[in-house]
């Protein structure tokens, strides 16, 4: 038991805690973008996403396996997409814009909310030692992540969330050009990933985006301490 103890205790989880640091502000702002898909559309009158269970914070529900993986190894990943049936909206293309919308709409609120708290919780953490810093870090990456998740989906190639901006306000002969494209949107996206295309100017705007919200810490920050 002595010789366990001595392994198991010389062993480095740090590989670990690298791990969780990743994949829990991941599910996090995959949730949350999922769920406030299926909430606005339900809140316009489409139940589609409510009937198959997908308003939920469970990530379960939402997390697709395979771009998870993706998503730890390549840092490009997706969720599974939220049902959405525009034939309920009044105006479907309004609808879908708006649906389309709350995702990156409500990272950009996560975003706000988890750093107003990390101003507020900075120092009182770093006093609890390695599980304050490690909490810290994680509310950081999580701010972090939710920016460029926010950011990578207004992108406007299918299936990203801009696509359905820019199809709700395009004459309805370009609309029906791009749908006939539509479903090499992935295959694009890959592409431009893979290439490094998207990489620098992807993390030049989120950085730039995620600074000027960083404010909002430091000020929550200076009105306690």
């Amino acid at each position: 038991m002595g010789t366990f103890r001595t392994v198991w205790q010389g062993l480095d989880w740090s590989f670990l805690t690298d791990i969780l640091i990743y994949i829990i502000p991941a599910m996090v702002c995959v949730t949350i973008h999922e769920t406030c898909h299926g909430l606005v559309a339900y809140k316009l009158g489409d139940p589609t996403a409510k009937d198959a269970g997908r308003l939920s914070l469970n990530p379960i529900r939402h997390v697709d396996l395979i771009g998870l993986v993706m998503l730890l190894v390549c840092h490009f990943g997706w969720a599974k997409p939220v049902p959405v049936d525009a034939r309920n909206f009044k105006d479907p293309k309004k609808g879908m814009a708006l649906t389309a919308l709350a995702g990156p709409v409500s990272n950009v609120l996560l975003t706000v909310v988890l750093l107003a708290a990390y101003g507020l919780l900075y120092f009182p953490l770093l006093k609890m030692g390695e599980a304050g810093a490690f909490f810290l870090r994680l509310v950081l990456t999580t701010a972090y992540l939710s920016t460029a998740l926010a950011i990578f989906n207004i992108i406007p190639i299918s299936p990203l969330d801009g696509s359905k901006v820019l199809y709700s306000v395009i004459p309805d002969k370009a609309y029906f050009t791009l749908l006939r494209y539509e479903r090499y949107g992935m295959g694009i996206l890959i592409v431009l990933v893979a290439t490094g295309v998207l990489g620098e100017p992807l993390s030049n705007v989120t950085e730039f985006v995620f600074d000027r919200l960083f404010s909002i810490a430091e000020w929550t920050g200076g009105l306690v301490w």
